[in-house]
């Protein structure tokens, strides 16, 4: 299956993929904790490449917001996966697409987004169990073990050993009573890893001993959505936490700053808010050769 957009000269060469994909395995149980930043389009893209950091991640609010659409699975998945094989067409490190509930309510449906972050040259996809429904915010737990055993068949088919990191969001929905998430959120993300997830995913969870006694629960790769109010990357390695990602942050901080810079323009007419650009130049050779 191809990306819908994607030139079959542009379709990853399988063996760099699956080499890639074996290096952000690796990178999960590496001395150093995996940050994993998350961008929305080719430029903030390369700007964490450039700062040396070893994999990146996709954010589906971030690439949806800047298309137009809300997050929610409003965005289809031909239009996420085209946004994602432009950054990974571009990029020397290795890709993960967040691509949301798998777009779809089928364990076919996930696996047909499995191939399609294969065919977009990405080596690792996000799937999570919020349903956007309000009466019903959480897929069932026996078919969200479906979709992931769906995804993981699909990855050995198509012969890219993707890495599969396996949302729950009870704590972000702030699912069921608070004094009974812990126990769900760990009875689902062990379900999720004895399914077969690479990884577990679980933000909304910003208390120190709550994280550090949910690793030693699990006793798996556990991932952490931090940001203000989280605590440190060096807190979070000491608890044990595998990987660390920001989600939407970054380009909601983007949007903040543009936010200022339209209320100074409009005030003082200065132009203060400019001074630390990056040069034309600068950019010009950050996209020399990139181009998907």
């Amino acid at each position: 299956m191809k990306t819908r957009g994607l030139a079959s000269s542009q379709m990853p060469d399988k063996q760099k993929q699956k080499a890639s994909a074996e290096t952000f395995r690796a990178l999960h149980r590496a001395q150093r904790i995996l940050l994993l930043p998350n961008v929305w389009d080719v430029a903030s893209a390369r700007i964490f490449e450039e700062a040396g950091f070893g994999a990146l991640a996709t954010t589906s609010a971030g690439i949806a917001f800047a298309l137009g659409y809300p997050d929610g699975q409003h965005i289809s998945r031909d239009e996420m996966l085209q946004a994602v094989s432009r950054i990974a067409a571009v990029l020397k490190i290795p890709v993960t697409a967040d691509v949301e509930a798998g777009y779809g309510d089928r364990p076919e449906d996930a696996a047909q987004t499995a191939v399609a972050v294969i065919a977009s040259g990405a080596v690792g996809m996000n799937l999570e169990d919020a349903t956007g429904n309000p009466n019903h915010p959480l897929v069932d737990l026996p078919l969200q073990l479906e979709k992931i055993a769906a995804v993981q068949q699909a990855a050995r088919t198509a012969g890219v050993p993707i890495v599969l990191n396996a949302r729950t969001d009870v704590y972000l929905l702030q699912f069921g009573p608070a004094e009974k998430r812990y126990d769900q959120a760990l009875r689902r993300l062990t379900a999720f890893r004895d399914a077969g997830a690479d990884c577990v995913f679980l933000p909304g969870l910003r208390d120190a001993a709550t994280i550090g006694r949910m690793v030693k629960d699990l006793d798996f790769l556990l991932n952490i959505l931090a940001g203000p109010g989280s605590p440190s990357i060096p807190e979070l390695q000491q608890l044990g936490v595998a990987r660390v990602s920001l989600g939407s942050s970054p380009m909601r901080a983007t949007l903040g700053f543009l936010g200022r810079m339209a209320e100074e323009l409009k005030t003082s007419g200065t132009y203060r808010s400019l001074e630390n650009a990056p040069s034309h130049d600068d950019v010009n050779r950050m996209m020399q050769g990139r181009r998907p």
